[in-house]
């Protein structure tokens, strides 16, 4: 029978995420005035003019996470208001914190984002545009360069690495693959594992702990760029459609005037010096405004998954 981890060391922007946090344990060289666990902030006591922002290792590749805290700083400076960041959790764990009302915003997948809107009116803010102007990302299932895979299918029975359970191109898209099939993870693969951030899935298939991995395109090609050795241990089997690219989101009830200082800010970043330059660190042209209808395909893959199991 498959065994479920919850996740396992190993040797992550969008980048975003670039656009995804760190469970694994590995240090992040943060601020660590302006730096909580989620763990420490159920009851929090922030005067109310600071803003909480949810920023995860499941999107955002340790490598990147310097681009993050200048981002923290330019917001302190252009709302001069303080930025205290959140940077552990599940996508789940940080929808829960939106839900409450804990988390003020936040950067997410696709997947969370259709999860929290459906669920509890989780909102758009903004979305990334890349360098080469998309506002789409691709996932990727990748296998060690020496494996013999040459489809999906040479993966049953084999070992593969999911990133999150709410993560769309790190677990929504292949087990919707699998689901057309008439397949599920389950019974697929021969054990399945989360590790909790797309950086640490592409090291493990990289270092050969897993056959396989399913993650985020824009972090993969992100950490190709800053370690180019990494494709010699790496090739991708297949590519996905594409999907609205992980999002800027909001929590429900989000005092007007302040989401609005928050869109305002995040889409003026790129006409900044300052702001251009911390963007070009990200991978990212600008922000721009963000429509529900991208996620659509998301939700799509969602439904058809829960028909299929709901039999």
């Amino acid at each position: 029978m498959p065994v479920f981890l919850a996740r396992i060391p190993v040797a992550m922007v969008l980048l975003f995420g670039l656009l995804a946090c760190n469970e694994g344990g590995e240090a992040v060289r943060v601020d660590l005035d302006k730096r909580t666990s989620s763990s420490t902030i159920a009851k929090p006591v922030a005067a109310p003019t600071q803003i909480t922002l949810g920023i995860g290792s499941m999107i955002t590749p340790k490598e990147g996470y310097i681009y993050y805290q200048r981002l923290v700083e330019y917001l302190e400076k252009h709302l001069t208001t303080p930025v205290m960041t959140v940077d552990r959790g599940s996508y789940q764990e940080f929808n829960q914190l939106l839900k409450d009302g804990e988390l003020d915003l936040a950067f997410v997948c696709g997947g969370p984002y259709v999860e929290g809107k459906d669920n509890f009116g989780l909102e758009l803010l903004v979305m990334p545009e890349t360098l080469s102007g998309e506002t789409v990302y691709y996932s990727y299932m990748i296998v060690p360069v020496k494996s013999p895979a040459k489809s999906l299918e040479d993966l049953r029975g084999r070992n593969f690495a999911f990133t999150d359970p709410l993560s769309n191109s790190g677990k929504l898209v292949p087990e919707y693959m699998l689901a057309q099939r008439g397949e599920t993870a389950e019974h697929f693969f021969g054990m399945v594992i989360y590790t909790s951030a797309h950086d640490k899935s592409i090291r493990a298939v990289a270092e050969g702990e897993v056959d396989g991995a399913a993650v985020d395109s824009l972090i993969y090609e992100y950490l190709i760029r800053k370690d180019p050795q990494l494709a010699k241990k790496i090739r991708i089997l297949s590519r996905s459609a594409p999907y609205g690219i992980p999002p800027v989101v909001v929590r429900p009830n989000i005092p007007a005037p302040l989401r609005e200082r928050l869109r305002t800010t995040l889409l003026s970043m790129h006409e900044d010096p300052e702001g251009s330059l911390i963007l070009q660190g990200m991978m990212l042209r600008r922000f721009v405004p963000a429509s529900d209808a991208a996620y659509g395909t998301i939700r799509e893959m969602r439904d058809f998954i829960n028909s299929k199991s709901h039999r």
